[in-house]
Parts: C-alpha cells; structure tokens; sequence
C-alpha cells in the first residue's frame, strides 16, 4: 500500500534533531523509568504554545526538581515549591497551577505506588480506546485534595490547574494527556519510551494539535474541522487500519513536519521536497 509504505519511510527517518525539538526530549534527560513517568506528565502538560517557550520553561523547571523527578514529587512540600517556582509563568499556568501539579503527581504515587497504576483503576482492556480512561482520570485528579496549594475553598475561580486535565467527556481533543500517553506507552523505539506494559498501544488516540489537524486534512484521514476528541477518534481509527496494534506510530513523524521542517501546506517548494508530498492534497499538482 503506497500510503503506508510513505509512511513507513517518513517513521524511519524520524531524527534526534526532531527529538531536541520536541518536550519529549526532557524525559530523555533520566534514564530510571519513574523519573521519565513524572518527567512526562510535567513535561506534556506545559506543551502549548511556542516550542521554544515551551522548552525554555521546562528547563527551568527541570533544574530546580534537579537530577530526580520522582524524588523530588515523593518530597513535594507546596510552601517550599511556592518559593522554589516563584515568578514562574507559562502563558496562563503560573507557579501555583505547576505546584498543584507536583503536589497532584506527590498524591497519585503515594496512592497507587505510580502514576500508571492510579491511572489504570480507570482503564478497561475491552475499550476500542482510552475515552474511558482519560475521562475517569482527569475528574478524578481534578478532584483530589490540593488544599495545600489552593487552601480550604478548593481550586480557585482564577486557577488554570484543570487545564492539564481535559476530558473527552467534554469534547476536548485532550491532546498533551494523549501525547503523554503515547511517550508512556508506545514500544521503545528511540523517541517514545514504552515504560508503561499495563495499557495496549492499540488503544490510544492521536493527540490532535494544529500541525496533526491540518496534516492529517490532507492526507485524507479527516474530514473534519474542528481538532476535537471526534476529530482525534476519527484520525486514529484511520491509521488503526495501516497498524491495528500500533495507531499513533506515525503521530511525531507526521507531527514534526511542520514543527521542525515548517509544513504549512502553502509553500510550495517545501511541497515539492515534502516525503509525503505524492499522498498529500496540499502536495505539488
């Protein structure tokens, strides 16, 4: 099949260039699996935006959690993160939403031992994919007790903490959690980490952003408009029929086509040198 034979070759030519582009990269800075499970999921939920702000601001933080995440949320005390992360700002996050972030990570491995096992009292094996999952994931987390960041009135009005934690529910295309997801759960292949073994590739959901919406537009996997869990549904169960065991292989080849090599689908000489250029509806005529 020529589209999956373009696609293949796009997947093998994906570069450690591209990875130092991509927040992924941080999670690549520690090699003990619990320390890439907290790396990932600070990591993801501050990617939007510009990925040179994006990466600016993750090194920051990144620094003071020093040479282990993990310990560093086992130990997470809110007070000493207010001033550790003081000044801190990401677009609308601020140092608060970050340290309810780390206190919420410091609660689910006190908890569930890990992250992926607090996740996995929501996932179901039998789902076509993680609609559920996520769904039951990010309410619950939205509701654990972060009084000590936010004190005894709950999550304030002006808080943007619930932004790391969309819902399919309501339509979000949730696509930083899927990205997290896919880094956690895909095999090992030199890009995403494959530390995860209680979830099955199969079920995951591309994560949707402007570069996945427009792309996977012209390539014919869509035909919707707007980048929504619809949109993300609809975009997986195409590439479920190129790999049914493996859906989002082709997520950070395909993704890093315009954020490293600047596809915008209008440029025209970038059309004609694009390795997908002969599948793509944007591609040279």
């Amino acid at each position: 099949m020529e589209l999956k034979t373009i696609l293949e070759a796009l997947y093998r030519n994906r570069s450690q260039a591209h990875l130092a582009n991509d927040p992924l990269s941080f999670c690549h800075r520690y090699q003990d699996p619990p320390d890439q499970e907290v790396a990932g999921l600070v990591a993801s939920s501050f990617a939007y935006g510009n990925v040179k702000i994006i990466k600016k601001n993750l090194a920051v933080i990144f620094e003071v959690m020093g040479p282990s995440p993990r310990r560093f949320v086992e130990r997470f005390d809110p007070e000493e993160g207010s001033r550790l992360f003081a000044g801190f700002k990401h677009r609308f996050n601020d140092a608060r939403d970050l340290c309810a972030l780390l206190f919420a990570c410091r609660i689910m491995i006190e908890e569930g031992g890990s992250i992926e096992k607090w996740l996995l009292r929501f996932y179901t094996p039998a789902d076509e994919d993680l609609t559920g999952a996520l769904s039951g994931f990010s309410e619950a987390v939205k509701n654990l007790d972060l009084s000590p960041v936010f004190g005894p009135g709950g999550v304030p009005a002006d808080s943007y903490f619930p932004f790391f934690f969309p819902s399919p529910a309501s339509g979000s295309a949730c696509k930083r959690l899927c990205m997290y997801l896919r880094w956690m759960v895909r095999p090992a292949d030199g890009i995403d980490l494959g530390i995860w073994q209680g979830i099955s590739p199969a079920q995951l959901v591309i994560p949707v952003d402007a570069h996945i919406q427009r792309i996977c537009r012209f390539l014919g996997f869509t035909s919707r408009k707007q980048a929504d869990w619809r949109m993300a549904r609809e975009i997986t169960r195409a590439l479920r029929e190129l790999d049914p065991a493996d859906p989002v292989k082709y997520d950070f080849s395909i993704c890093h086509l315009g954020i490293s090599e600047g596809c915008d689908g209008k440029d025209r000489l970038k059309c004609a040198a694009c390795p997908i250029g002969d599948i793509c509806s944007a591609g040279p005529t």
